[in-house]
């Protein structure tokens, strides 16, 4: 059975297109208009193995928040869709990332409950083109719109660059690990019976 998705979200802010597919080989195609932010993206696909689309029109002469923001919105979305009724997935994932001095832990519960948590803190106000508190904006927006519970903690790091693309790949291979399947779990992983 295939796990993905197209989501497409248009406001008077940003036009946004994702295409999603959980059981993909890492492969992506982006196109946010915000350079750093695509190579986040590009890490989260490649090492959660996910293939994914992303095609942002959004005002970035105003700034970058809607065009991040949005995406995350979007991207949410589509992981809820791809996930699908999450019977015989593990449902928990969680990843332990170093990044050169870096290392950084994410953790995802894939409950239906969303909740965000993380005690990144970065010293400059940008990393390339993407503002740094643009982070937590995204991934508060993949949270709720996924419906996961998703926390990070950045046990070390010095490198806002690192910390960064630590907390997207940990991100991705946390993810990778929720959304796979255990033959031993025939229905959803949850003593209520439904997420």
């Amino acid at each position: 059975m295939s796990r993905e998705a197209k989501i497409e979200r248009n406001t008077k802010e940003t036009k946004i297109r994702v295409c999603l597919n959980l059981d993909g080989r890492g492969q992506a195609d982006l196109h946010t208009g915000v350079g750093f932010f695509d190579h986040m993206l590009d890490g989260f696909a490649r090492h959660g193995l996910f293939d994914l689309e992303v095609c942002a029109d959004g005002d970035l002469e105003v700034d970058c928040h809607h065009t991040v923001e949005d995406t995350g919105i979007v991207l949410g979305q589509a992981i809820r869709e791809a996930v699908g009724d999450k019977k015989g997935i593990k449902r928990f994932g969680s990843s332990l990332l170093p990044m050169d001095e870096a290392c950084v832990a994410c953790a995802i519960d894939l409950s239906g409950r969303p909740y965000y948590s993380s005690d990144a803190k970065f010293t400059v106000p940008r990393i390339g083109d993407l503002d740094t508190e643009m982070v937590r904006e995204f991934f508060y927006a993949v949270s709720y719109n996924a419906q996961m519970n998703l926390h990070f903690h950045v046990l070390v790091g010095s490198n806002n660059h690192h910390i960064c693309e630590a907390m997207f790949k940990a991100f991705a291979k946390a993810l990778d690990a929720a959304v796979s399947y255990d033959e031993r779990i025939t229905d959803v992983l949850s003593t209520k019976g439904s997420l």
